[in-house]
């Protein structure tokens, strides 16, 4: 049984994140490509996501959901860090055979993960990941831990909003309405079932319906992430920014380690606000907490950091950028 799609607000960043500018340790310029590598990559990250897959998010916090994914990003990482290693060594070898004699080629492999070579092959590995395998996004989007009033106790409730589950996968969600509601005509407190009512009014664009149903969940559980993270995406839907950012405010109250709070402001202040440092702040925060915490999300707010240095060096603010992200403890060549 699935909180169905706890980071909503990622539809829509989809459709306005278009553009990755070269800042946070991507190339300036085209690499040439490798299609051995490339082919070791894609094995890998397959691999890496059957793994992922595996991982069970059922009533588990985030940080423990988190790591197992980590770990099996790292196990391929290893692997593909050695692999291309020792083909850039046989590579250089050939290159050099018949130079000056018998010509030796030193390799020194090095798996200190926390080294910065390991981490350039672990984030290529993310990102690929993050594109290419949506068991990925499905795991650490998940949010599948139970409050009080999050599941309903009865039987039959339970029976029916699962069956309102399956409508929504299958995107039939004026179908999934009636369903989560007769799920609560057995269940009052039901506040998964609330939940789900507004995320299909939502989708089907009644983002009236939705707020009130997200209220009707905060009613229930005041300090529910998952209503007051989609309830700020329907009032940016509403051109409502300022009461979006008042959501993500009390998202932040609940919950300041939580990445998706910052990650929401920055989203909100740079695309429909047009307050590039303060979206850039939130941003840096967000995207530090997504590395502690491990998250692959942490690609996401790169590409937004990228975007809103564009944004600042087009309006003469380059200094100001840097400043922020060294407040953040963060350096032009992090990845």
């Amino acid at each position: 049984m699935t909180h169905w799609e706890q980071l909503t607000g990622r539809t829509m960043q989809k459709k306005i994140i278009t553009l990755l500018i070269p800042f946070l340790g991507f190339p300036l310029f085209a690499q040439e490509t490798n299609p051995d590598k490339e082919k070791l990559l894609k094995e890998l990250a397959e691999n890496a996501c059957q793994c992922i897959d595996s991982v069970d998010t059922y009533n588990r916090p985030k940080d423990e959901i988190n790591e197992e994914v980590n770990e099996c990003i790292l196990k391929q990482t290893d692997v593909y860090m050695l692999s291309v290693q020792l083909m850039d060594a046989v590579a250089l070898e050939k290159a050099t055979e018949g130079e000056n004699g018998n010509k030796e080629i030193k390799v020194e492999f090095n798996l200190n993960r926390d080294s910065k070579v390991f981490k350039e092959y672990y984030y290529e590995m993310e990102r690929y990941l993050m594109k290419n395998c949506p068991e990925l996004k499905s795991k650490v989007a998940s949010n599948d831990e139970h409050n009080k009033y999050s599941v309903s106790k009865n039987p039959e409730a339970l029976r029916i909003y699962d069956e309102g589950i399956e409508l929504m996968k299958k995107e039939k969600y004026a179908k999934a309405i009636k369903t989560f509601e007769k799920a609560l005509a057995i269940d009052q407190k039901f506040a998964f079932a609330y939940d789900n009512i507004g995320l299909c009014y939502r989708k089907l664009g009644n983002f009236d319906k939705a707020i009130e149903s997200y209220q009707k969940s905060i009613e229930l559980d005041p300090d529910g992430l998952f209503p007051w993270q989609n309830m700020a995406v329907a009032y940016q839907y509403k051109k409502d920014y300022n009461k979006a950012v008042e959501c993500y405010e009390r998202l932040k109250e609940i919950d300041d380690s939580n990445p998706e709070v910052f990650y929401g402001l920055g989203q909100t202040y740079f695309v429909f606000l047009n307050e590039n440092e303060k979206a850039l702040d939130n941003m840096c925060k967000a995207y530090n907490l997504y590395i502690a915490q491990k998250s692959p999300y942490r690609t996401d707010a790169e590409k937004v950091i990228n975007m809103i240095y564009v944004k600042m060096k087009e309006e003469g603010k380059e200094e100001r950028f840097m400043e922020i992200l060294e407040e953040n403890d963060i350096s032009p060549s992090d990845k």
